[in-house]
């Protein structure tokens, strides 16, 4: 475990001074399970023959970790929540990341879990006990310390392997293009979304309702943070839902026992200001323009369905690979051309099947 900044540009000056290559694995652990505000609690790092833990929770400055991603090679499993967190705590990415998930998946693999290519790769079967456990407290125990560590020791070797038969496949700049994709796709995803309170399902709402949606959410929020848990664990999203159309249509709402008099008071507060909302400040409802589905649409994703299949039998992988449905469906209303959607090795398989 290294716990200090001076103990960490060691290790990194030591693990560069090794190699003639940047080239590393990376896992991250939080504790968004557990926390309002999820922090980096934990790095796992591999390089060579050198597997360690950062602990971010006790060092208090990582620069010589972001200076050295800058221009490191990073492997990853499953690399879209590990390079969030590594933007979060950065505000960057590095330059190339290589996730053998989606390697494993291109060459056809039915089961891409980590511990599942371990296994498949390795003969060794991890313990995965540790998965939802609170990286935020200290100290971490043998069960998590060797959780974390098997997270990442296997993972340049494992990359390896998977390029070694992507490449006997011919497939290997299909994986440097996707993971590119999928890394551009992180470093784009905006933090927060304003109307972050319009959840699965709010669509079917209007009105007062929606507006009682937004209440909810809000009060909710600000009560996982006064209590600095997960705000699911004061009500889930189906919950909220389910209360806002009871507030609109001024039903009784039946408020778990557990409720302190402290949050019920704020449930009360904000109910009562919800009466008073005037129309004019209630939120819009969104509308979607529907896809005109007739006959030529439907004949459109039949045919391109039927491509789609045919090519992930031939080339033994899962066909949303090679053809996503909803980007298949843009596709078959001539919303998009498969040039602005397609990576160049879909276009590349697709292409002698398309007429337009």
């Amino acid at each position: 475990m290294i716990s200090t900044k001076t103990e960490l540009a060691a290790f990194l000056h030591s693990t560069l001074s090794g190699q003639g290559e940047t080239i590393c694995a990376i896992d991250t652990e939080a504790d968004s399970l557990h926390r309002y505000k999820e922090s980096l609690c934990l790095v796992q790092f591999s390089a060579g023959d050198s597997h360690v833990l950062i602990d971010p929770l006790a060092i208090d400055d990582l620069s010589p970790l972001a200076q050295y991603l800058e221009t490191a090679t990073v492997w990853m499993h499953g690399a879209d929540y590990d390079m969030t967190m590594l933007k979060k705590e950065f505000g960057q990415i590095p330059p190339t990341v290589y996730d053998t998930q989606i390697g494993a998946r291109l060459l056809g693999l039915k089961k891409f879990g980590l511990g599942n290519l371990v296994e498949h790769y390795f003969g060794v079967v991890l313990c995965k006990t540790s998965q939802k456990a609170d990286w935020g407290k200290r100290p971490l125990t043998p069960i998590m310390l060797e959780y974390a560590l098997n997270d990442v020791s296997y993972l340049l070797a494992m990359g390896e392997k998977i390029v070694a038969e992507l490449n006997g496949k011919n497939r290997y700049a299909w994986f440097v293009e996707s993971c590119e994709v999928a890394r551009q796709k992180v470093a784009e995803r905006q933090p927060h979304a304003e109307d972050a309170w319009r959840i699965s399902g709010s669509g079917k709402l209007e009105g007062y309702a929606l507006a009682c949606l937004r209440a909810l959410w809000m009060w909710r929020d600000k009560e996982a943070e006064l209590w600095d848990k997960p705000s699911f664990m004061v009500l889930t999203n189906r919950v909220l839902l389910e209360w806002a159309q009871s507030l609109a249509a001024h039903q009784a709402i039946e408020i778990p026992r557990h409720f302190r008099s402290d949050r019920l008071q704020r449930f009360h507060e904000m109910r009562a200001e919800l009466k008073n909302l005037p129309a004019s400040s209630w939120p819009e409802r969104i509308e979607f323009k529907r896809r005109k589905r007739d006959r030529d649409f439907d004949q459109s994703v039949d045919r391109l369905t039927a491509i789609r299949n045919h090519l992930a039998t031939e080339l033994d992988m899962d066909g949303s690979l090679i053809l996503s449905r909803s980007i298949l469906e843009q596709m078959a209303a001539r919303e998009v051309q498969p040039e602005e959607v397609l990576m160049k090795w879909q276009l590349e398989l697709l292409q002698p099947f398309l007429s337009f």
